[in-house]
């Protein structure tokens, strides 16, 4: 007998009809808008193409977002891969978020200009216009996709361009003067308009269409014996889906699961014990102390290693980090407890989050850039 089916394709689920998600077939390809004779390089290379079909358990619905546009999302694109939004030309939002790895990175933790090593790991980007909950980063400091685009732009570690100095830069280019004035029906560059192009094009990487989609949707041999085992842990005596749960496997909460926790010597303050104070830096409340934000699950295998801190090198490590319950601390979750699960158990659990990879987030960089 099947374990409960996942809210992205189990019309059941009341979370499914307040999303308006409905299972979805494969993405089909359309055709790009071809530049007129005599366009730059760089519109030939990068047209203006139709907003993606969702594939199959994505949570994408454009009618709910208006604002992304093809031709934002053909600005957002060059924006998001080109190195003069940084402040020695040489870190753009691809550094970190690389097509290759789902939109994450391969590294612990993120790498800015002159070389600067961040505190946290870049989290992936997909299906990010749709979370069950507006807040976006591991802190959930941003409401809004356009506000999170703009951190990695100002942070002094990452980009370290103040936002007017984006808007020069940007501005001072003429094919993106052209560009936005057609995203935007007009003239005027300003931050509000990089964010959202930025913003738009992040909205068009999307997941879906993996094995445990197609499982869901009634395909019976979409999953090995293995990986249904793996299912029925997931959502049943594991407990996984108490966190990671609807279309996009993130119930877009912040959890204190010990990731990065070291006990501080007597007399620190408890506190001390974690150096990203999390949640809590946000909130000001002691009790978010550690929490971070729920992670997509989506093409999970592809963005190792895992946890904020990217402490956790494979995905078997990260399953048994659950598996102990965590690292005890003072305001560890109440949902985090020790799993009894057996060694076949968790090749179980691993072998059905590799099922959990599809596709709609492929990319690759413009050839050439507004010049």
């Amino acid at each position: 007998m099947r374990a409960p089916r996942p809210a992205s394709c189990s019309s059941a689920l009341a979370l499914v009809a307040l999303l308006g998600v409905a299972c979805r077939a494969a993405p089909t390809a359309l055709p790009a808008t071809t530049p007129g004779a005599g366009a730059p390089a760089w519109e030939l290379d990068n047209p203006v193409r139709p907003l993606p079909a969702p594939p199959l358990g994505s949570p994408a619905d454009f009618a709910a977002t208006p604002w992304v546009t093809p031709e934002k999302v053909r600005l957002g694109r060059w924006l998001f891969f080109d190195a003069r939004l940084s402040a020695d030309g040489t870190i753009s939002c691809a550094t970190c978020h690389r097509p290759e790895h789902a939109f994450s990175e391969p590294t612990a933790t993120s790498t800015g200009i002159r070389g600067q090593r961040g505190t946290r790991k870049a989290p992936p980007i997909l299906n990010a216009a749709w979370p069950i909950y507006p807040v976006w980063f591991w802190d959930g400091r941003a409401a809004s996709l356009a506000e999170q685009a703009s951190g990695p732009l100002t942070n002094p570690v990452e980009m370290a361009m103040p936002l007017d100095a984006v808007v020069a830069a940007v501005g001072a280019v003429p094919g993106y003067r052209e560009a936005f004035a057609a995203a935007f029906a007009g003239p005027g560059i300003d931050i509000g308009r990089i964010t959202e192009a930025l913003a738009a094009y992040e909205a068009t990487r999307l997941s879906g269409n993996s094995r445990a989609d197609r499982f869901d949707a009634g395909d019976e041999g979409a999953l090995s014996p293995v990986e249904r085992r793996g299912r029925e842990l997931f959502f049943g005596r594991a407990g996984c889906n108490k966190c990671h749960l609807g279309p996009g496997y993130t119930d877009s909460r912040f959890h204190n699961l010990g990731a990065g926790w070291r006990a501080p010597p007597p007399g620190a303050p408890p506190a001390s014990g974690f150096s990203d104070a999390g949640r809590s830096a946000v909130t000001l409340d002691l009790r978010d102390t550690g929490a971070f934000k729920t992670p997509t699950l989506r093409e999970v295998s592809r963005h190792a290693p895992y946890m904020h801190d990217g402490s956790l090198a494979t995905l078997r490590d990260a399953v048994a980090h659950y598996r102990t319950g965590g690292l005890p601390n003072p305001w560890l979750s109440e949902l985090s407890k020790p799993i009894p699960l057996t060694a076949a158990e968790v090749d179980a659990l691993v072998a059905f989050l590799h099922a959990l990879d599809g596709e709609g987030f492929a990319d690759t960089p413009p050839r050439s850039f507004p010049r």
